[in-house]
């Protein structure tokens, strides 16, 4: 018999997989709500067929003795177990999704590490509901909510919807091809602003009202997208990056915390999104720095117009994934056990300079999501990435049907669900704030 392909676990793969801990998994929550019904055969055979067309996803981490170099993915023919579950109907039954979601991540163990779960009766995509004590039970019965949930030391959120959207297309019989990008006009490099030094060690995110439990919590909302004003040179990213940089320092300043500067983890992605998008993780981090006095409301031209320069000019830059660091620590020069426990500590002694939150903008979702006459388009798509400390708070965001859906992901070690609800009104403030610059 013939051994199952194995390919090693890339570098972002390997720190994940160092790093993993059972308390706040790293999982990503992707959320796909739908205005009709599917039929639960027609959906299993879809999935596991688009699963089928994308081969890279179909992989379990492979067994090997200790002393081993390298962590290696095994390849396998077909999932090994059950992806595609139906929770049951009833109130609470989109607010369990969520919270299997954030607490339970797909063993690696088993292929492959991707399980969805079917929730019907919510069709309602504007409904603030999250997780943890005085969350709202979900949206009112109507339509079927897509809840998916990743290990992400496997994959992201962009890659696993890309296998929604062939699975879409095989259910509904129709095209699910990606839109084109945006075209941005063509503009004369500019040198980046200044910045604060990355020596200096950024802001952390004061702490809240945090609850009894650990794990993550989790709130998601339904908002207009932001205008800009005609001709202007930044775009909603980075409208969503100075809104994150105001709430911030706006939620510092009611804490009582001394003004330090702001780091802000950004994914960029640049892979195709047609049927040839590689699958795993493929994002690569850059960070935005912000010093104290840039996050001044009254100067928000300003910030707005710095924030463009600054954006373009880091994702221009090329960059390993994970900087050059990781792809050191990754390299087989010891067994994978040693590298883990020192892995582990250069984290814990670099928590302090770790950036202060992530914003993952995941953009204008390119694929119509159409799974049908019965089951029609996709009108809500929400992603939460983790939120593990010493960040404890990640903001992620899609826009969907002409609408921009957030979600807010918190350690519970760090904030309660009302600081989860008084940060999310903060962002909505500002971002609506954006729209009026000059």
């Amino acid at each position: 018999m013939t051994a199952p392909p194995r390919i090693p676990f890339p570098v972002v793969d390997e720190v994940s997989r160092h790093c993993a801990q059972e308390a706040e998994p790293e999982t990503v929550h992707i959320e796909v709500h739908l205005p009709g019904r599917l039929d639960p055969d027609r959906l299993r055979k879809s999935f596991t067929e688009a699963l089928l067309r994308h081969p890279r996803i179909l992989m379990r981490e492979a067994r090997g003795p200790w002393y081993r170099r390298r962590y290696e993915w095994e390849l396998t023919e077909g999932p090994d177990v059950e992806v595609v579950t139906f929770a049951p109907p009833g109130a609470a039954s989109l607010r369990d999704a969520r919270t299997r979601a954030l607490t339970h991540a797909p063993p690696l163990t088993a292929s492959p590490p991707v399980r969805l779960e079917v929730v019907p009766g919510a069709a309602r995509s504007g409904d603030p509901a999250g997780t943890g004590p005085g969350a709202s039970p979900g949206p009112p019965p109507g339509g079927t909510a897509l809840v998916l949930t990743l290990n992400h030391t496997a994959l992201d959120g962009p890659a696993c919807l890309r296998i929604v959207a062939t699975a879409a297309e095989l259910y509904g019989g129709r095209d699910n091809a990606p839109a084109a990008p945006p075209v941005r006009p063509a503009e004369e490099p500019q040198p980046p602003p200044a910045t604060p030094s990355h020596w200096a060690p950024p802001a952390r995110v004061a702490a809240g009202r945090p609850g009894s439990t650990p794990g993550n919590g989790l709130l998601v909302t339904e908002l207009a997208l932001p205008h800009r004003p005609k001709g202007v040179p930044y775009t909603v990213n980075d409208q969503l990056m100075a809104a994150t940089a105001l709430t911030l320092a706006h939620w510092n300043r009611e804490h009582g915390a001394r003004p330090r500067p702001l780091r802000i983890t950004m994914p960029v992605d640049d892979r195709p999104r047609d049927a040839g998008m590689p699958i795993g993780n493929g994002t690569r981090l850059v960070e935005v720095p912000f010093a104290p006095e840039e996050a001044d409301p009254d100067q928000l031209p300003e910030l707005l117009h710095r924030t463009a320069r600054r954006t373009r000019a880091l994702k221009a830059l090329p960059r390993p994934q994970l900087g050059h660091g990781a792809a050191l620590l990754t390299a087989p020069w010891a067994p994978v056990g040693c590298r883990a426990v020192l892995t582990r500590a250069l984290r814990r002694t670099a928590a302090p300079w770790t950036s202060t939150t992530l914003l993952s903008n995941i953009g204008r979702i390119p694929y119509p999501l159409d799974f049908g006459e019965e089951a029609g388009r996709a009108h809500a798509v929400w992603f939460s990435a983790p939120a593990r400390m010493p960040r404890g708070l990640t903001f992620t965001t899609a826009s969907t049907a002409g609408r921009l859906h957030l979600s807010l992901r918190w350690s519970r070690t760090l904030l309660g669900h009302g600081d989860g609800a008084r940060l999310r009104d903060l962002f909505t403030h500002y971002l609506h704030a954006t729209e009026a610059t000059p």
